[in-house]
């Protein structure tokens, strides 16, 4: 069941270095949210904080909280790794496990979860999950050939579906389209149409288009200069955002003025 995010006075630091800074804002269950902003504000250093995967760097921490349905992600009693299972991930170049068939690929993060799957259940789960990221048809014929064998926009599409195998409630996505051509990237913006009504969805991209195309809900951040701290500028539904911001700032950037 999709879950409702909520972030409080959130502070990411990279050892003493204040990465974003006073980040509070509320991410809907079954729905789109998208983070927009030049390069180096944040946007994906926060999206890497609702599942603790920057903790995988040396001194990343955070101050202030993130809680999942009241739940404090970052509480002592909870497990990361219990944390990127309910709140899955899919990176801005698509990295299937290049020498797994398409089947495996799928199955991977269950089988590091749960070994013991029987044959018919990863079947049938193999078959759920590609149907579920719109991929079925295209390679129900040669399930055991490489993930690799793959055009990009498949990857990445395969990528979704092993995301979505585990059965995630959130589903985080950094830049999913950047290194796709136009008609990968329509697939997966469809994807995403598809998926909102099941997950919680939040977006990092550079394209503008995308933003209002796919979300319901826009948050802008933005950096003072260099060294400084990125901070969420507004956040809006979508269509508020793109046609009657608050801040000049973010009017400034979406009408392609400066970033």
């Amino acid at each position: 069941m999709a879950q409702r995010i909520d972030l409080k006075d959130l502070n990411v630091y990279y050892g003493s270095f204040l990465a974003v800074a006073d980040v509070s804002m509320t991410i809907e269950p079954r729905s789109v949210t998208a983070f927009i902003g030049p390069s180096g504000c944040g946007k994906s250093t926060l999206l890497r904080t609702l599942n603790r995967m920057h903790e995988v760097i040396p001194g990343a921490r955070v101050g202030g909280t993130v809680e999942m349905d009241g739940v404090d992600l970052y509480g002592s009693d909870v497990d990361a790794v219990a944390v990127r299972r309910q709140i899955g991930m899919v990176f801005q170049r698509p990295n299937p496990f290049p020498t797994m068939s398409i089947a495996e690929n799928v199955l991977a993060g269950v089988r590091l979860n749960n070994s013991r799957i029987g044959k018919d259940e990863a079947s049938e789960l193999v078959e759920r999950s590609l149907q579920g990221a719109n991929l079925w048809n295209e390679v129900k014929d040669r399930l055991d050939r490489p993930g690799s064998s793959l055009s990009g926009g498949q990857q990445q599409r395969l990528c979704i579906a092993r995301a979505i195998a585990v059965k995630p409630q959130v589903l985080l996505m950094d830049e999913p389209c950047s290194a796709l051509d136009p008609i990968s990237t329509l697939a997966i913006e469809d994807l995403i149409a598809d998926l909102r009504s099941e997950y919680t969805i939040v977006i990092v991209t550079h394209n503008m288009q995308q933003a209002a195309r796919v979300s319901d809900r826009t948050g802008f951040f933005n950096i003072a200069g260099t060294g400084k701290p990125g901070k969420l500028i507004e956040m809006d539904d979508t269509r508020t955002m793109f046609s009657t911001p608050s801040e000049q700032a973010t009017e400034d950037y979406i009408s392609g003025r400066f970033g």
